[in-house]
């Protein structure tokens, strides 16, 4: 009695005939895609959420950079301490009822509408205003996620030590604050690199 088995070679291996979800590829994919995660999970965590801060007790300058929560009570407080002889103030866009602030004692205040009013015109003024006192270094109060942006842009336009500190914001703000600042950070690394 002779056997005979019939085999079909047309479909290649078996792998090739397991479904897309079970191949190497497919776990390739899905391996590359976890890593990616966990890559920008913790650059997010170390850029945007908790940046590197702090300052010394004493710097040249605080500057205090618009933006949401506003930041003035913490800069208003570094310069109450006497931190600095100057206390530079980001206003932001003309408005009409946003005066500059109480002038604490002993401390000159100068208050600024920047142009372009984003973060790149903040450090071009603060660049100026730097060169034309001789500051040596400066402490820069921003919001949390702004903080290594702020840093970055300043450093550009400023040759001087650069400290930051920062303001929490409200929890419901962080979704929207990651994403506007991850395209910011972007944009201040790649396509405006110059002060």
């Amino acid at each position: 009695m002779t056997v005979r088995l019939a085999f079909d070679d047309s479909s290649g291996d078996i792998a090739a005939r397991a479904p897309f979800w079970r191949s190497r590829r497919w776990h390739r994919i899905l391996i590359t895609t976890a890593v990616l995660f966990v890559l920008f999970c913790v650059a997010t965590a170390h850029l945007l959420i908790w940046p590197d801060r702090g300052m010394p007790p004493k710097v040249d300058a605080i500057v205090m950079l618009d933006g949401p929560g506003h930041p003035l009570d913490v800069a208003l407080h570094l310069a109450g301490q006497h931190r600095a002889a100057f206390l530079v103030v980001s206003q932001g866009r003309p408005i009409a009822h946003d005066p500059c602030p109480p002038t604490p004692p002993g401390v000159t205040l100068i208050c600024f509408h920047p142009r372009p009013a984003t973060t790149q015109g903040e450090a071009e003024f603060v660049g100026r205003v730097a060169d034309r006192y001789h500051w040596r270094s400066i402490a820069v109060v921003a919001t949390t996620p702004q903080a290594s942006r702020a840093r970055l842009r300043l450093t550009r336009c400023f040759a001087g030590r650069v400290y930051v500190i920062t303001k929490p914001i409200r929890l419901g703000r962080w979704p929207y604050e990651i994403a506007y600042e991850w395209g910011a950070l972007v944009k201040a690394a790649v396509i405006q690199r110059g002060c």
